[in-house]
């Protein structure tokens, strides 16, 4: 006996549509993180420990024309030795869907602690740059980016 594929009636198939429509109409707009959520990320990291000023460098634009591909820089001042060296540098956005940006470890053997990359920003927002020393301490930078055309959905 061979079986025949069921087809939707024409009522079934509207009322498909109609469901499919209403979800997409009730459908929350997408969320962004704020800096509330950039302190739980730092916080998840490293608790409560202090964030000291200077040491890190954050080279990016003031204004992004486009928001889809934005310049970063990052360079922390360090001797890179044994006993003295960068451990992490962590990125992130307050103004896009996920707080976090990029992360990046180092080395003694890395030689200087430096990167460049290119982010997507949503919208004009912060980004904040944490490193974390190998004695333990950290240092932070922020800086401000206004974004012309949204890269994240925007």
């Amino acid at each position: 006996m061979i079986m025949k594929p069921v087809e939707p009636t024409r009522r079934e198939t509207f009322a498909l549509a109609a469901i499919a429509g209403l979800a997409a109409f009730l459908a929350p707009k997408m969320v962004f993180a704020d800096e509330g959520m950039v302190a739980a990320e730092i916080k998840k990291l490293y608790g409560d420990k202090k964030l000291e000023s200077g040491k890190v460098k954050l080279d990016v634009p003031e204004i992004a024309e486009n928001g889809l591909v934005v310049p970063i820089n990052v360079e922390v001042e360090s001797p890179m030795t044994e006993k003295d060296y960068v451990k992490a540098v962590h990125v992130f956005a307050d103004g896009n869907p996920l707080p976090g940006v990029v992360s990046y470890k180092f080395t003694p053997s890395s030689g200087k602690a430096a990167a460049s990359t290119r982010m997507r920003l949503a919208q004009t927002q912060n980004i904040v740059c944490i490193a974390e020393m190998s004695n333990g301490t950290l240092h932070t930078t922020k800086a401000n980016i206004k974004v012309t055309i949204g890269g994240c959905g925007g």
